[in-house]
């Protein structure tokens, strides 16, 4: 089942998104005629773990870490499925990164690995973008627009082993499988769960595969996970910013 939330004119509305349709409990709402599709969850935090695929690794010259390492997010930078990314004028070297997350779905605390299932609402995709040239400064992947999220959550997924492909104006620049991860889902939740009262709709996102790049306002950003969907946001310049 996918779950979404849905920005009215009178306000959000939460149901089960089947086929351009988002099922309430008082009626049926059309995307797009009734509303746009918002971030799926309210958290109050986006946990996201970097260095997670060997490629990737390679690819920056990293080690390989012992633990997930991982940074957060802010709530501010939650941006919904077809909502417009903001270039920012501080930075010249924008970037994309293609991401499964989990949704958490009660509050929890020191939860083993084989428990996880019983604690994630389900699975959505993130778009960890990032401000390259920022290094060493919190606004780098903290700034408001900087967490796209969605379009939806889905239900019923394994995450262990699915395909993902990142494409850039119709371009493929991400094409991987999350099977190639190096900390699995579970081990992560797992391990973010002992070091944090985990909360309901907090986001927990796994790590992006290899070729993470750079991109430019104008660009159209589509990031597909099997079983999920596609999440698919514009970048505008800062002048735009009222799109």
């Amino acid at each position: 089942m996918r779950l979404a939330r849905l920005q009215t004119p009178d306000g959000i509305v939460r149901g089960r998104y089947d086929d351009g349709v988002v099922v309430a409990d008082d009626g049926e709402y059309v995307v797009g005629r009734d509303g746009s599709l918002v971030a799926p969850c309210t958290p109050s935090a986006l946990y996201c773990v970097g260095r997670n695929y060997a490629e990737t690794l390679d690819q920056m010259d990293y080690e390989r870490p012992e633990e997930p390492d991982f940074f957060i997010k802010p709530p501010a930078s939650l941006l919904g499925h077809e909502t417009s990314i903001r270039y920012p004028a501080w930075t010249d070297e924008l970037t994309y990164a293609g991401e499964l997350a989990a949704v958490v779905g009660r509050r929890c605390r020191d939860v083993a690995p084989e428990d996880v299932s019983d604690v994630v609402r389900g699975y959505t995709i993130l778009n960890d973008v990032d401000a390259l040239d920022q290094a060493g400064r919190t606004a780098r992947k903290a700034f408001d627009g900087s967490g796209p999220l969605g379009p939806w959550i889905e239900t019923d997924l394994d995450p262990t082993a699915i395909e993902m492909e990142t494409q850039i104006n119709g371009e493929i620049r991400q094409d991987a499988n999350t099977e190639l991860m190096l900390f699995g889902p579970d081990e992560i939740v797992s391990f973010l769960s002992e070091r944090f009262t985990l909360r309901p709709g907090d986001v927990v996102a796994f790590g992006s595969p290899a070729n993470p790049g750079l991109i430019e306002p104008g660009d159209r950003i589509e990031i597909t996970y099997e079983g999920v969907g596609t999440l698919r946001n514009d970048v505008i310049a800062p002048d735009d910013a009222s799109r």
